[in-house]
């Protein structure tokens, strides 16, 4: 065991051994997303009662478990991630009804949230039985705690994970986000996110914070206009690295009841969207981005009447 997690094994047993972990519950674990520090101290005590690990990885979970000092044979772990997850929520429920603590983890973070974990804590609901929710690290909240993209009093934010692959239909999902005037929290992958940058150009002056290796030693957050989202990428190698939370930030549409709405849709029928939105701005000093925001979806209405 790490001397840095022996004191935390003992203060998980004294801080959350006198509370109540009943039988045949299923305990929704969150774990850190690259920190190791990060876990709870209740997390810590739950994994070492759980007569059953489920995990998505059973190798990554057995390593996180002896970084903490935990020791769990093999046969107390079960393999439960995407491909399986349906079948194997089955042999959660036995056990649960067998009377087990069962335990669920997923690699990073929150389960459940763009992870494994709906499925198997739907089915247990299914079953009548109960799920314990144990919080902890995850990479949405994590980043949106560091952008200030959601104010308090605002309209909150749109979690919508990851866009298709193929880029068709990613365009289509970025034009359909253009319109949203909430916080859109999206998540990509190292070796898409170049692509994703790209698409999201069409978003203009919208601000976009990329955060990347959060809670790693090369954790990187920085907030630019959409439209600069690829040359950001590209100053830097180690930009294009680890896996990305990113976050369109909320903008306030403008409002058809004044002068600026009336006259951008004037311009537009002349111009190209972007001399139309700048003029528009310019003539009634209306917010850029706002404008921007409704020139969008002007023009998405004007093509679905087409």
């Amino acid at each position: 065991m790490s001397a840095s997690f022996a004191s935390a094994l003992n203060a998980a047993r004294d801080a959350a051994a006198a509370q109540h972990y009943p039988q045949g519950a299923l305990y929704v674990v969150a774990t850190p997303i690259g920190n190791l520090a990060d876990i709870t101290l209740r997390a810590l005590h739950v994994l070492q009662l759980a007569d059953t690990i489920a995990c998505e990885d059973t190798r990554h979970t057995q390593a996180l478990l002896r970084a903490y000092g935990i020791e769990k044979p093999g046969s107390q772990l079960l393999a439960v991630h995407q491909h399986n997850e349906a079948e194997a929520s089955h042999a959660v429920v036995e056990r649960l009804r067998a009377g087990q603590r069962v335990a669920y983890a997923s690699d990073a973070g929150t389960p459940g949230v763009s992870d494994p974990g709906a499925r198997i804590v739907a089915a247990v609901h299914a079953a009548g039985l109960r799920a314990v929710p144990l919080p902890g690290a995850s990479s949405v909240t994590s980043a949106l705690s560091a952008a200030g993209a959601v104010a308090q009093g605002t309209e909150g934010f749109l979690f919508a994970g990851f866009l298709p692959t193929k880029s068709g239909e990613r365009a289509t999902a970025v034009q359909q986000l253009a319109t949203e005037t909430r916080c859109v929290v999206l998540l990509e992958a190292p070796h898409r996110i170049a692509e994703l940058a790209q698409a999201l150009v069409i978003l203009g002056e919208r601000q976009v914070t990329l955060a990347r290796e959060l809670t790693k030693q090369f954790e990187e957050i920085a907030t630019q206009p959409a439209h600069a989202l690829p040359a950001w990428l590209a100053s830097g190698p180690q930009r294009s690295r680890g896996e990305f939370v990113v976050l369109l930030h909320p903008v306030q549409a403008a409002q058809d009841d004044g002068d600026s709405l009336r006259v951008l849709k004037l311009l537009m029928q002349e111009l190209p969207l972007k001399t139309a939105v700048r003029l528009a701005a310019e003539i009634t000093g209306a917010s850029r981005n706002a404008l921007y925001q409704s020139a969008l979806a002007l023009k998405q209405e004007g093509g679905a009447q087409a």
